[in-house]
């Protein structure tokens, strides 16, 4: 920010230049629903209790998007400074990253820690066009928050959407003519920051212009290596669509030239069509288009395509509405970076799921049925996993743990751990506390860090009839027995795996009666935010009694289903021995 870096905080907060931008964003302590609709995303996305548009004066802090703030400050939407994180990105004019605030010198005696509840944080700088930075994006943990680099790469894009909608505002202060434009780009980075699809960009874009730039037709071409991709085609008569579904970048048309040029493309009517576009002339003689803009999409490496609109009219652009459309561009270039960027993550979660999620094994006596539910996040994969493994003489040893995190990093450590543990109940036969402890030390010996909650189980037939669980648990939720209708928790358990250094560990043994049904699972099929793991606990009993009779394949669909979860991820396993 020009002139802030150096400056004592008072002052950075005090410059003219910069309340004078406050002033022309027109917003106070009120709410406005383009703001809040960002805030909203910030708290989707990063899974966090709060989220904040702020905007600090010289004197007090207001939030004109808020969302899960506590009142009375929900409802005021403003706190003194003495209250206020997001002043420090102000004054240093850099993002703010708190862990925990009580042990962070930076912030430990804000007054927010105790009357708002702040302990994480992460603020992104709110710029204006001249770089003066008039506020904070930010995103709140009432408990301590390791922030991970994709949650902060996502924060600071939505804080550039964001500085982007603010500086419209500027601009457009008291301009009745441009507040139509304005409004179409404070919708345009919320709208097209929620689009998960190149569909969904294109029926956006479509949507936005409607009514305002009014063209008969919105075009979105893409750069794919070899040629443009016409990702709008689905818009077009079927023979058009056909004839642009792929083109080489050096034909004539609006959306190659601004492509290839890297420079808006502005075409009055069809005379400047037929001398800049020939290539183009055909396909507008055929829809009856008269005039043409098409803007490149700003990539890190040069366009990745181009955003055209045409219309049956000549229509001249002026500077403003240039401005605009440009702006736009560059939204859709946003919006288009991220879809490729969760997709790659997407494909690349869902391919190690599958990978680690291996089919139960057939058994000559017993049920087995097993689910697998991802929490509400980008990753779609986490520390969670089940395991089931037939060991001979009717044995079947059971697997249910989970490692902490929620991401591809969390399914990489929960496939070494799982991996060890296949190979130490095929090669040792030992109890489960005595496997459990070698899992442990291998895991250390090896190098591999973090905490992880497992509990392994032996299942064997008993002379008499019957069967014989014996298990050890290491800090992992009690499973679940219920025979002859009554439900009960099998408790008993040691320290999380990681913790410690020869951690003394136990095993312990159950009779289960013929017709017994065996519950195991991680915590998210019990515990939310809102439910503590007694409530899920005494839930999950409820739904076991009601359904009595159930298989293990109909129970576990109707246990999946019941789960008011979303914020962690689940894995279930269910046992039946024959009745």
């Amino acid at each position: 920010m020009s002139g802030s870096k150096g400056d004592l905080p008072g002052l950075a907060l005090s410059r003219p230049a910069r309340l004078d931008a406050l002033l022309r964003t027109g917003l106070d302590a009120v709410a406005d629903p383009a703001l809040d609709r960002f805030a909203e995303m910030v708290r989707v996305v990063l899974r966090v209790p709060v989220a904040l548009v702020t905007l600090v004066g010289a004197d007090r802090q207001y939030f004109p998007g808020a969302c899960g703030l506590g009142e009375p400050w929900q409802a005021q939407r403003q706190t003194p400074l003495s209250h206020s994180f997001c002043q420090h990105v102000v004054t240093t004019a850099e993002p703010l990253v708190v862990v925990d605030a009580r042990l962070d010198p930076r912030v430990r005696d804000n007054l927010a820690i105790e009357d708002l509840g702040v302990i994480g944080y992460a603020g992104m700088p709110l710029t204006d066009a001249n770089g003066e930075v008039l506020g904070s994006l930010c995103a709140i943990d009432t408990r301590p928050r390791v922030w991970t680099d994709a949650e902060l790469g996502l924060l600071a894009e939505l804080a550039a959407s964001c500085s982007d909608s603010l500086r419209l505002r500027i601009s457009n202060y008291r301009t009745t003519s441009a507040y139509v434009r304005s409004r179409l780009l404070l919708d345009a980075s919320t709208t097209l920051a929620a689009a998960s699809t190149l569909d969904e960009v294109v029926d956006s874009v479509r949507d936005l212009v409607t009514g305002s730039i009014d063209p008969a037709y919105v075009g979105f071409s893409l750069l794919d290596g070899t040629g443009l991709a016409l990702s709008s085609s689905r818009l077009l008569p079927s023979g058009v669509a056909e004839r642009w579904r792929h083109y080489a970048p050096t034909q004539s048309t609006p959306s190659a030239l601004a492509a290839r040029s890297a420079q808006p493309v502005l075409l009055a009517d069809r005379t400047a069509v037929d001398a800049h576009t020939p290539d183009a002339a055909a396909t507008f003689d055929e829809m009856g288009w008269q005039s043409a803009a098409s803007l490149p999409l700003p990539g890190p490496d040069g366009p990745i395509g181009a955003l055209t609109f045409v219309w049956k009219q000549p229509h001249a652009v002026d500077e403003d509405e240039l401005t605009t459309l440009a702006a736009l561009a560059g939204y859709v270039a946003q919006s288009v970076t991220r879809i490729g960027l969760l997709e790659n993550r997407r494909t690349a979660a869902a391919t190690m799921q599958k990978a680690l999620l291996t089919a139960l094994p057939e058994h000559e006596h017993l049920g087995l049925a097993a689910r697998y539910a991802p929490a509400h996040h980008e990753d779609h994969v986490g520390g969670d996993w089940y395991d089931a493994i037939t060991l001979g003489e009717g044995r079947l040893a059971l697997v249910i743990g989970d490692v902490a995190g929620h991401s591809i990093d969390a399914a990489a450590r929960m496939s070494e751990y799982r991996s060890m543990l296949r190979t130490l109940l095929i090669d040792r036969h030992e109890p489960p506390s005595a496997l459990l402890r070698r899992l442990e030390h291998t895991g250390r010996t090896l190098g591999l860090d973090g905490i992880a909650t497992v509990l392994l189980a032996y299942l064997d037939p008993e002379p008499g009839g019957g069967h014989r669980l014996t298990w050890s648990n290491a800090g992992h939720p009690p499973p679940t027995l219920m025979t002859g209708g009554e439900v009960s928790l099998l408790t008993g358990h040691d320290a999380l795996l990681g913790v410690g250094r020869r951690t003394l560990r136990h095993s312990h043994t159950r009779h289960l009666p013929p017709g017994s049904t065996l519950v195991l699972h991680t915590d998210g099929l019990v515990e939310t935010r809102t439910a503590t793991f007694d409530d899920g606990v005494a839930r999950l009993h409820e739904h076991l009694a009601a359904h009595a009779g159930a298989g293990p394949e109909e129970l576990a669909d109707l246990l999946l289903a019941t789960t008011t979860g979303g914020e962690d991820d689940v894995a279930l396993l269910i046992v039946a021995t024959p009745g």
